[in-house]
């Protein structure tokens, strides 16, 4: 097990116990770390508090990730309570549910420049509120959540599919950028999971069939296979690591006709 005791580490895209966040919130408190959980609206706050409640010690506190003073607060409470930061986890993403359920064609000016500030843009943000915190420590490691949509069509997920390809891109370039300080930037490339955000997607269930009758391993991937995924890039282990997207989907990605 990868050892993170007296680490410290942020949680950004918690919603609820299904959430990939979550499972990876889970495994590094098990590995010895103490978190800080956000939470974006009000609508969330109470199954966040209730989550984090289950971890030793825990921090929760607000994060709108579109609102740049709401991360100058936030930057400021982890300074405040952990005077530094090893670790962030990245696992927000929101498209409007029109825009998933109509043809990417029609997606909207407004709904395109949503999910790509959400979903790509906040990793942007967040990595240059936290630098400071993490160079205090003399590095760390940064990670976000993608999926196989970035790089090929797959029904339905529209706009979101190129915001994830946006995402992957400023995990190559942050990498290039925080790499001199130490500080490791990647992503992992889960295969579907019923999350709350894949309920917004139409014919979901479709795609874990395909999945289960397609990937090498013959099924779908679990939230706890992509928590041990996560420590290894956020661990030690993974310290030689970065600008690198790592498929946990049960070979999915490899697989073609």
């Amino acid at each position: 097990m990868t050892d993170l005791t007296g680490k410290h580490g942020l949680v950004v895209g918690v919603a609820n116990k299904r959430s990939i966040s979550w499972s990876i919130a889970q495994a590094a408190a098990e590995s010895g770390a103490r978190l800080a959980l956000t939470y974006p609206s009000a609508r969330l706050e109470e199954n966040v508090r209730e989550l984090a409640g289950t971890l030793a010690d825990a921090l929760v506190l607000p994060c709108d990730v579109t609102s740049d003073e709401q991360m100058a607060a936030l930057t400021e409470a982890l300074d405040r309570d952990f005077g530094g930061l090893d670790f962030l986890v990245h696992g927000v993403a929101f498209a409007q549910q029109a825009d998933l359920e109509n043809r990417f064609l029609e997606t909207s000016r407004e709904g395109f420049r949503i999910a790509l500030d959400v979903s790509a843009y906040s990793l942007v943000g967040l990595s240059r509120a936290v630098v400071p915190l993490m160079a205090r420590r003399g590095g760390g490691s940064i990670l976000t959540l993608t999926y196989l949509g970035s790089d090929r069509v797959v029904r339905n997920y529209n706009v979101m599919g190129v915001a994830k390809a946006a995402l992957e891109a400023c995990v190559r370039y942050l990498a290039v950028d925080l790499g001199p300080q130490n500080i490791r930037v990647n992503a992992i490339s889960a295969g579907p999971i019923k999350t709350l955000a894949a309920k917004g997607i139409p014919g979901f269930s479709d795609v874990l069939g395909v999945y289960r009758e397609r990937a090498p391993l013959g099924r779908n991937v679990e939230t706890s296979e992509v928590a041990d995924a996560a420590m290894f890039l956020l661990g030690p282990a993974g310290r030689g690591v970065t600008a690198e997207t790592l498929f946990v989907d049960a070979g999915f990605h490899a697989v073609g006709i």
